[in-house]
């Protein structure tokens, strides 16, 4: 098993010497606003940006929040839609900011985060849906002059990432045009609990445990739990044809071996991707980097995939 990260131990000993509770057992709202408060300690502001902007863009079914990250760069900016985590049924472009912000900053990219609606209230396919109308209305270039909607691309981690990745698939399905690649953090691809890394991590040591994501997973398919179709988990999806993506994984996470299969699928498909596996860290660890060395790292890494394939620099492959 790898060790702990020293800053990441730091941060769960921080975390286990606060009050424990288990948003599972609390009525929704209420379970919502404890996840906020959680996140708000590890609020963080590294990089500045030109512009932060507040708005509303069309989702499936009628407007979502949205909050756009634009750097200092001057011209039509490509654009990356980031689709936040938290089990498809807690998270926001609140909790999430300081990630897209730094992604944004260092990836010379303009980033657009978006409030989906959340599971259990609004199951698959309702948050994938709300994804997919978003990325049409930056496509269709509803952001604006300074922005180019022909160079997209999705992020996402967690639930954020199944979302980005079964967008890519359904968009794929239908016969309409991918944006030009993703970056996928510590994604959860299949509702499956008997890896090895369920097995070594889920017992809640490394704060996300087995049980959490059974109960996130019935959350977000609902009555499509026992079947769920390739879109929901991408893992079981004809993954060919499909664009370049950049994907990491947390040594010390649960989910760690949907990432290392989806690789695999990947492979076999002849899809293009880089993987950077980070030791010593945890689920969700890009939310702490306020406080973790390696979670800055990951993010620039990220940010520098995602500039070198939206920007058509010399050296792209």
């Amino acid at each position: 098993m790898s060790a702990f990260d020293p800053d990441q131990a730091a941060v769960v000993a921080r975390i286990k010497a606060g009050p424990q509770v288990d948003l599972r057992t609390l009525p929704m709202e209420e379970a919502r606003k404890v996840f906020m408060e959680n996140q708000k300690a590890w609020l963080f502001d590294l990089h500045p940006v030109a512009e932060i902007r507040d708005f509303e863009v069309p989702g499936a079914t009628g407007p979502q929040r949205a909050r756009l990250y634009r750097p200092a760069v001057q011209g039509a900016l490509p654009v990356i839609l980031f689709v936040h985590g938290g089990g498809w049924t807690f998270g926001s472009i609140d909790s999430h900011g300081p990630v897209m912000q730094s992604l944004a900053a260092l990836s010379g990219c303009a980033v657009l985060g978006i409030d989906y609606r959340l599971a259990p209230e609004c199951p698959f396919p309702g948050p994938l849906d709300d994804v997919l109308a978003a990325l049409a209305h930056v496509e269709s270039g509803g952001l604006g002059a300074g922005y180019d909607g022909s160079r997209t691309a999705l992020a996402g981690d967690s639930a954020g990432a199944n979302l980005a990745l079964g967008a890519i698939v359904a968009r794929r399905d239908a016969g309409g045009p991918l944006p030009r690649t993703a970056a996928l953090f510590y994604g959860c691809f299949a509702p499956i609990f008997d890896t090895d890394s369920h097995k070594r991590n889920g017992d809640g040591s490394f704060l996300l445990s087995t049980a959490s994501m059974q109960w996130y997973w019935r959350n977000f398919l609902g009555s499509q739990h026992d079947a769920p179709p390739p879109a929901a988990a991408p893992l079981n999806a004809d993954l060919k044809g499909l664009p370049p993506l950049y994907l990491n994984a947390a040594a010390l996470d649960p989910l760690l071996d949907d990432t290392l299969l989806i690789c695999g699928r990947l492979a076999a498909a002849g899809v293009r991707y880089r993987f950077d596996l980070w030791p010593g860290v945890v689920h969700g660890f890009l939310r702490f980097a306020g406080a973790i060395k390696a979670s800055r790292d990951a993010i620039a890494a990220a940010a520098a995939y995602l500039n070198a394939e939206l920007t058509d620099k010399p050296g792209r492959t």
